[in-house]
């Protein structure tokens, strides 16, 4: 699936959490919502976004954003991930990687020197409605609050 652009509606979704709940895209429906992407819990690059993002809520909220992780990883991967690092926000199981597909991020990536099928770090701010106020793919993972605090702060 081709990446998807700024202005263009975000796919819905409705997906497991890591409480077992079915979280749907729908569900967020009238607030702005940080999307993002990563490969797989409790890996360096994986953990260090989950982190920054998690250290960054109260300051998105302040923003009216609201934030949520997608990775292929289980529902009990996604539980334990949340427990250990005391994220506190939704990771949702894409467990067949449709939702990745459908956003763009999953696909060819290179991991220490070889070549594999995966999900590569994206982000997405979402409008109230749903659609994409701006996309970040292929990003550091440490990078996602910065890109999307320096597009929420910009004059105009």
């Amino acid at each position: 699936m081709p990446e998807l652009k700024t202005g263009e509606r975000a796919p819905a979704f409705t997906l497991s959490d890591q409480f077992g709940r079915m979280v749907s895209l729908e569900g967020f429906k009238g607030t702005k919502l940080l999307l993002f992407f990563y490969s797989r819990a409790d890996t360096p690059g994986c953990t260090a976004q989950a982190c920054v993002v998690r250290d960054a809520v109260s300051v998105l909220a302040a923003s009216g954003v609201r934030v949520m992780g997608v990775s292929p990883d289980r529902p009990e991967t996604q539980q334990r991930f949340d427990e250990k690092f005391s994220l506190g926000f939704p990771l949702l199981a894409d467990e067949d990687h449709a939702v990745a597909e459908c956003y763009g991020v999953w696909g060819e990536k290179d991991k220490d020197g070889q070549h594999i099928q995966g999900v590569r770090h994206a982000a997405f701010l979402l409008d109230p409605d749903g659609v994409i106020l701006r996309c970040w793919y292929h990003i550091l993972p440490a990078e996602t609050i910065r890109l999307a605090l320096e597009f929420l702060n910009a004059p105009g």
